[in-house]
């Protein structure tokens, strides 16, 4: 089996990766790239769970005139759709995996239980995590280091439209430098915007590595794993 520099993976999906240039929905061609690259991850022996957003169909911003609860329950339903597309696609390639939420939805989904989800991925099936925390106010990133930090992931990757953190927003600012490296206390102090301020410290408390990558090449993340510096690698 080759050699891989992570036994057990993170991957943050935000809703939008998965709409491509359609800015909406689901775009078959992108998902279908993207899974293509995690059925290699699982092909090298990769533990995988996944977190994704739900940007695509909904986001907070969209009910500003509606009551904060309600608008979060609602883009946490988008969650559970775009897991079912995935779960959709990798069972189209071949790979065995579990849905499981943070809202109760039985017929279509395991609600997430740490120990159920950690035997899933020791034998070997990739674990979608949906519906965030299950709790208003707070973000998928949250989510994302949260459950990390359940199952002892080794590293998150977090799929970004750019490839990497910069020093400010580089469609905005043309001077904007690109980290190779950087501490999550640079990144809360300079109020970069990579996750969340409540992911970030998050992830800095329990000392969970987080590699920051381009989705637009999904093959970054097979290359990783291998151990070649792509994006920006944020540390404790």
């Amino acid at each position: 089996m080759p050699k891989t520099k992570y036994k057990r993976i993170l991957l943050k999906l935000s809703g939008e990766a998965l709409a491509g240039e359609k800015k909406t929905g689901v775009d078959a061609d992108v998902l279908g790239k993207i899974c293509d690259q995690i059925k290699i991850l699982a092909e090298l022996g990769t533990q995988i769970a996944i977190v994704v957003g739900g940007g695509n169909f909904w986001r907070g911003k969209y009910g500003h005139q509606m009551e904060r609860t309600t608008s979060d329950y609602m883009g946490m339903l988008a969650t559970a759709m775009n897991g079912l597309a995935i779960q959709d696609a990798l069972e189209a390639r071949g790979q065995k995996t579990r849905l499981q939420t943070a809202i109760e939805m039985r017929e279509v989904a395991e609600p997430f239980i740490k120990r159920r989800a950690e035997k899933h991925l020791e034998n070997g099936r990739i674990v979608i995590f949906s519906c965030g925390t299950g709790n208003p106010y707070f973000t998928t990133d949250t989510a994302a280091a949260l459950r990390a930090a359940e199952i002892e992931a080794d590293v998150i990757l977090l799929a970004k439209t750019i490839d990497g953190v910069y020093s400010a927003d580089p469609k905005e600012d043309k001077n904007a430098v690109k980290y190779d490296e950087i501490t999550y206390l640079d990144i809360l102090n300079k109020d970069l915007k990579v996750m969340d301020s409540t992911a970030t410290s998050l992830c800095r408390d329990n000392k969970i590595p987080l590699i920051v990558f381009g989705i637009k090449e999904p093959e970054n993340m097979v290359k990783i794993i291998k151990g070649e510096k792509i994006g920006t690698i944020v540390k404790e």
